[in-house]
């Protein structure tokens, strides 16, 4: 049985950095994770029409799998298509921006989310409408980098400090939001730059879905007892 987490754009670097930022998760799970491109898609989902476009090319990948996964994670953090996946499969399915929200909410009153772009703000704003959350957050502000962009080290780290800071200061943020699957390699040194617990999407859907697999394993023994 395997946990795919599936990356809907088609950049194979986005795919490897996720892949290592949940490797201790990986590694003490007692179930298999396996990350997977989606090489249809296109190399950074940044607008709606990325979001919407990846939606059957991801449930035409995610059929493939079907047979032996216990769960699906989207790995994108618009959750692109999670709707139309958690339709079409009868195992957990679970979206990185969904599961980040859920941990944020545990780790601290309110949120800040640190975005690629402008466009990718109102779509977190409709969704976290949608989830009625909305107050836990305390800003959603942009690093006005595109995902390929997010390669360039030293200009990635220095918009996330700023960026950063001033949901602290300015916004009152106690917790953090990394809100691309390709900010995963940032995690660690946007929480020592900023002094607040940083939430990286695809740890917290990889936990939640370690997670849910476990509940559902020890559910059936103990309905099996009875």
């Amino acid at each position: 049985m395997t946990i795919h987490i599936i990356n809907p754009n088609s950049s194979a670097h986005v795919t490897a950095h996720m892949a290592e930022a949940i490797a201790p998760i990986t590694a003490k799970s007692p179930v298999a994770l396996a990350c997977h491109t989606l090489h249809e898609g296109p190399p950074g989902i940044e607008t709606q029409a990325h979001v919407d476009g990846v939606v059957q090319p991801l449930l035409a990948f995610s059929d493939t799998l079907r047979d032996g996964a216990s769960a699906f994670v989207v790995a994108c953090f618009s959750d692109p298509g999670l709707a139309a996946m958690r339709e079409a499969h009868d195992v957990p399915v679970l979206g990185i921006a969904e599961s980040a929200y859920m941990q944020a909410m545990l780790m601290g009153q309110r949120f800040g989310i640190l975005s690629l772009g402008r466009a990718s703000i109102q779509r977190h704003i409709r969704y976290l409408g949608a989830l009625g959350i909305s107050d836990r957050l305390a800003a959603d502000l942009p690093l006005g980098l595109g995902v390929l962009e997010l390669a360039d080290e030293e200009r990635t780290l220095a918009r996330l400090g700023e960026v950063g800071t001033t949901l602290r200061d300015r916004f009152g943020a106690d917790v953090l939001i990394t809100g691309c699957a390709g900010m995963a390699q940032y995690r660690a040194r946007l929480e020592n730059m900023t002094g607040l617990p940083v939430v990286d999407p695809c740890q917290a859907a990889a936990a939640a879905a370690v997670g849910q697999v476990m509940l559902s394993a020890c559910n059936d023994k103990r309905e099996k007892r009875v």
